[in-house]
């Protein structure tokens, strides 16, 4: 009976404890907004005035400071502050940049079928990345695309 219970409590710590785990990196890391919204602000406590509120689910982010529940991120544009850990997903996510359009191809070659353009502002989730091609998610299309057009795919 005793051992069910070590059992059930080691299990229920590893499953409920790897989401913290996940955000417990070394830094620079990637991670993505796991809300509908999501507070930056200037420091590490809900005591520090608001200064972004991002409101993008599954925008990547890169996580540059980690203090006690708190991540001091950086966006795109390079703007920094804090978010609370709980709002973040560790999943991969990237965001496609540059002007124009971009193929997403069925295979990571150039010669490979066009499946779609994508638009600067699509978000998608990032899968593996070979020979500057990344396989990109977006909203269940799959596809590849030039690692280059993609913020969040590169090495933080």
């Amino acid at each position: 009976m005793l051992s069910r219970i070590l059992l059930s409590l080691v299990l229920f710590a590893a499953f409920c404890g790897s989401p913290l785990r996940a955000q417990d990196r070394d830094v620079p890391y990637w991670a993505t907004i796991k809300t509908e919204e999501l507070n930056m602000r200037v420091g590490p406590s809900r005591d520090y005035q608001i200064d972004w509120v991002y409101r993008r689910k599954g925008l990547p982010i890169k996580v540059v400071r980690v203090s006690e529940g708190w991540r001091l991120i950086q966006d795109m544009d390079g703007t920094q502050g804090w978010v609370t850990s709980t709002l973040l997903s560790p999943q991969r996510g990237a965001l496609v940049v540059g002007e124009g359009t971009t193929a997403m191809r069925v295979e990571p070659a150039e010669e490979s079928q066009l499946k779609w353009n994508l638009e600067a502002g699509v978000v998608g989730i990032l899968g593996d990345c070979e020979a500057g091609w990344c396989e990109l998610d977006v909203k269940g299309h799959t596809g590849w695309v030039r690692q280059e057009r993609l913020w969040g795919a590169s090495v933080p």
